[in-house]
């Protein structure tokens, strides 16, 4: 063993460190920021549950309604990008820590709302403010987790959607009931008790998270410089992987291949929004006529508790093998026979069962697909393709929720939805086999294999 370690003096120094150091940043970061991308979430989706009495006490229709919706993602896409630009210049912890601040008093001031027109505005600032929390986290995370231990970093941090659509309906629910108490609708409840601790954890944020490695205290110098190592090996494969690329930003940003990776993730997209918007509505479809909501609430909490599991141990894998196309191939695969066995699967066991296909293949997806974009960027450009990326790939998040309604009503059928959804993953999942995903290099390889030693 000894002399094995003689033999590659570079790995003693750096290598076997690097397994359990990448523990220690994963207990520190990984928790917290799950935690905040929770009550970003929450604070997005909440609407949906407020709606359920909102309406009636502002007197909305449900066209004024769903335009609250539209209209945030309208203002998340538009900010995306400039609020990245803002990250990569400030610095993470004041930007995020800001942010959270800022969607918090925003989704709050929300149970302030009196008619269709303040309830638009609110929507659109926490729309602004909350456009750059995930692509500046997912950012935030290529400063300190390096390519080999991404995925299962992406996963941990992203298992917080379906935690939350899993786990937010029932929270929201015992708000909701806390109508009359002092004087408040339950809606403004809940958007008082969901927004304020956003508020709380942006304080947090300046005080618990650092911009870079070299600046937490609670790294040893050699770690630092171990995860600076591994981090610069990365920077120096990618640079000459892409060293007959255009150096301009601009063209860098507004390249096919930032292009492709957003049209890509505008196909994945869709099926996720179609997740968080139908699957109540599709599994109410699908069940037996007296069927109570609290029934249906319950069957809707299965298809989250099977992504949560998929995503961590599909991305536990992809980082194990180091294979990165094929462990997003897959789960889209899963989530087009998902779907397509919800809509034609003709008994409602089954139809569940290809919902539960469906959301474990998109947000597995998802998680993979986030470690593959900066492979194919210069770190000048990540912050703005990364943000470019998120911006247009969620314009699905804008256009499903439309699209489906309008078939919807037209054919008084989700099948129609469901095989939109199921084309466009299965369009992406074509185009995925264009984008410049690389496989591992020696390093990446030598690292994985230490890895691998050090956990026997």
């Amino acid at each position: 063993m000894h002399q094995n370690s003689a033999e590659l003096p570079s790995t003693k120094t750096v290598s076997p460190p690097l397994h359990d150091l990448m523990r220690k940043v994963s207990r520190r970061l990984l928790w917290f920021l799950f935690l905040c991308f929770v009550l970003s979430f929450l604070d997005r989706i909440n609407i949906g549950f407020a709606g359920l009495t909102m309406m009636g006490d502002l007197g909305l229709s449900s066209t004024q309604f769903g335009m609250a919706t539209t209209l945030f993602y309208i203002a998340y896409i538009a900010f995306g990008i400039p609020s990245n630009i803002a990250l990569a210049r400030v610095g993470a912890r004041k930007w995020i820590g800001s942010l959270m601040i800022a969607w918090g008093l925003a989704s709050t001031a929300t149970l302030f709302a009196t008619d269709a027109s303040s309830l638009y505005l609110l929507r659109i600032l926490v729309g602004i403010a909350e456009a750059g929390f995930l692509p500046g986290v997912l950012l935030y995370l290529t400063f300190w987790f390096p390519a080999t231990y991404r995925a299962r970093a992406n996963a941990l941090f992203m298992i917080a959607m379906p935690f939350t659509a899993g786990f937010g309906s029932a929270l929201s629910g015992q708000i909701l009931g806390l109508d009359g108490a002092w004087g408040l609708h339950g809606w403004q409840w809940l958007f008082l008790l969901e927004g304020l601790p956003s508020v709380i954890m942006g304080f947090v944020v300046f005080y618990y998270l650092n911009d870079t490695p070299q600046q937490a205290r609670w790294l040893r110098a050699e770690e630092q410089q171990a995860l600076q190592q591994a981090l610069v090996a990365d920077a120096l494969a990618k640079s000459t992987a892409s060293a007959a690329k255009p150096t301009s930003l601009l063209q860098e940003m507004l390249s096919p291949t930032v292009l492709l990776f957003s049209l890509v993730y505008f196909c994945l997209v869709n099926t996720l929004a179609m997740i968080a918007v139908w699957t109540p509505l599709i599994i109410k479809s699908i069940s037996a006529a007296d069927s109570s909501n609290s029934t249906i609430g319950l069957l809707a909490t299965i298809p989250q508790l099977c992504t949560i599991i998929g995503m961590v141990v599909w991305g536990l894998h992809s980082d194990r093998t180091q294979e990165r196309k094929w462990h997003l191939v897959l789960p889209m695969l899963l989530a087009a026979l998902g779907w397509m066995l919800a809509a034609w699967g003709g008994t409602p066991l089954i139809q569940l069962s290809g919902i539960c296909m469906a959301a474990t293949g998109s947000y597995t997806a998802m998680s993979i697909f986030w470690t593959t974009p900066d492979q194919a960027m210069s770190f000048k450009a990540r912050a703005i393709g990364i943000a470019v990326i998120n911006a247009v790939g969620n314009i699905g998040s804008a256009l499903n929720p439309l699209v489906v309604g309008w078939l919807k009503d037209l054919t008084q059928s989700f099948t129609a939805g469901i095989a939109y959804a199921t084309v466009l993953l299965l369009v992406g999942t074509l185009l995925i086999f264009l984008l410049p995903i690389a496989a591992p290099t020696p390093m990446q390889r030598l690292r994985h294999a230490d890895s691998q030693r050090a956990r026997c």
